[in-house]
């Protein structure tokens, strides 16, 4: 059986009863201890005061009779019974009371005097006290002991008081604690209510806070911000989801048609060839989004594995800039390579010219005839930097920041006939990413774009060869 209690209020509430039923306990130990002490000190100074009184009231008759002459006492009695034993020092019984009896041999402390516990031959628990009394040529031995029956029934009295008050302390406690906990943790209720009621359609939804800066008001905001982040990664889900039908939907529809017309013709073989050439071009643009869509998706499963090297990034540029030169010579353009060859980052190569393949393309694309797409690498910081510039129409401020959003469009420099799908920049984010870097864009509206890559140095050569 599970005997631990469900709720996290029954549980506060036991720890606290059980910490204040210890710290009760202590209480009532270290008291007891300290009212027993005080009240034996309390009974050895009434001893040791009736002693005091005890030793004028003895005397010798002159006929060597010893006796005792009673003395009023200004102190009201204490209430313990007495019992007196007097002799000599050799032994001689001069006055003994009757239940102190001879059991309980005398003995002398420090300067003459002692105290101690004792028990007559009755059971009856007594304090003790021994001294020497001088009586002209004569010493005696008094002892003089008092019951400690009533320091006992104080105690015990004191003692069942505090016993009876710790268990209703702590009734009282429990139920004040619970209620106490309850009232704190129902906020916390309230927030379970309205979590139970959030859903894939009510996102927007929100915990309540009454208390911002306590810790159920953290928690709660904690929970709000995994919301509002979760709003957002549903909705980029959802506009994914509808831009990739829509991008997919456009070639197939395309092959569809093209398809139709072919099969109400009857003409000639190049009329046929033109046709599968259209369907050609529409497969070879539905390929190219469908492997976008497989390299995006992979990156956000943290599927495609980072094979890094020590490589010259001037090298690498070169390589990708390369892979272009055949689309800028169709546009007549310039693709300008400049900068230290001395670079070497450590990266993925694949990945990262994919990333410049991708760049400068595009500049490529939006630029216009005879225009020059200068490269630039250098370094700074520590860092090594790769700028990409093209003449092209600009980017305006309102569309920068989501220039590198999934299937993001900007009118004039990101158009469906262009051939791309909007997902050319949101690889390579992440290629740049992937590799420790960042991508930042510079650009102004009909002045062309600079996209600039950061990435981290290893180290600069002088004069030495590096295995790329």
């Amino acid at each position: 059986m599970n005997l631990r209690p469900r709720h996290v209020r029954t549980r506060l509430t036991l720890w606290y009863v059980a910490v204040l039923g210890g710290v009760l306990a202590l209480y009532v130990a270290g008291t007891s201890a300290f009212l027993l002490l005080h009240l034996r000190h309390q009974l050895d100074a009434t001893l040791a005061d009736q002693v005091e009184q005890l030793e004028p009231q003895l005397s010798f008759a002159p006929d060597g009779s010893f006796r005792i002459t009673p003395i009023v006492r200004d102190e009201p009695d204490s209430g313990a019974r007495q019992y007196i034993d007097i002799r000599l020092l050799e032994g001689s019984v001069l006055f003994r009371t009757e239940l102190l009896g001879g059991a309980i041999e005398p003995q002398e402390g420090k300067d003459g005097y002692s105290q101690r516990s004792a028990q007559l031959k009755d059971g009856t628990r007594v304090r003790l006290a021994s001294r020497r009394h001088e009586m002209g040529d004569r010493t005696v031995l008094i002892r003089l002991a008092l019951s400690e029956e009533p320091l006992w029934r104080s105690f015990r009295e004191m003692l069942s008081l505090m016993l009876l008050g710790v268990p209703m302390a702590l009734a009282v406690a429990g139920l004040g604690g619970y209620a106490l906990a309850r009232r704190a943790l129902k906020p916390l209720d309230k927030m379970a209510r309205r979590a139970e009621q959030i859903t894939a359609d009510r996102l927007d939804d929100r915990l309540p806070v009454d208390n911002p800066d306590d810790e159920l008001g953290y928690l709660a905001r904690v929970f709000n911000g995994a919301l509002t982040r979760l709003e957002a990664s549903f909705e980029q889900l959802r506009r994914f989801t509808a831009d990739a039908s829509h991008e997919l939907r456009t070639p197939l529809t395309a092959i569809r048609s093209v398809g139709e017309v072919g099969l109400q013709k009857t003409g000639e073989v190049s009329d046929y060839v033109d046709i599968i050439g259209s369907m050609l071009e529409e497969v070879s643009r539905l390929t190219r989004l469908v492997e976008s869509l497989l390299t995006i998706s992979r990156a956000d499963a943290g599927h495609v594995p980072i094979n890094r090297a020590d490589i010259r990034l001037m090298d690498l540029v070169r390589e990708a800039t390369g892979l272009l030169e055949v689309l800028a010579e169709e546009k007549n353009q310039t693709l300008a390579v400049e900068g230290d060859p001395e670079l070497v980052i450590s990266a993925d190569r694949l990945i990262l010219r994919q990333a410049f393949v991708n760049i400068i393309d595009n500049a490529v694309k939006y630029s216009p005839l005879s225009a020059t797409i200068m490269v630039f690498v250098a370094s700074a910081s520590g860092e090594a930097i790769v700028d990409i510039k093209d003449d092209g129409p600009g980017i305006a401020s309102e569309h920068q920041a989501k220039i590198f959003d999934r299937f993001y469009r900007v009118d004039k420099s990101r158009s469906r006939e262009a051939g791309g799908a909007g997902l050319g920049l949101s690889i390579v984010k992440w290629a740049v990413e992937a590799n420790g870097g960042r991508i930042e864009l510079l650009s102004r509206e009909d002045q062309g774009s600079t996209f600039r890559i950061r990435l981290p140095l290893v180290k600069q050569l002088h004069h030495a060869t590096v295995m790329a």
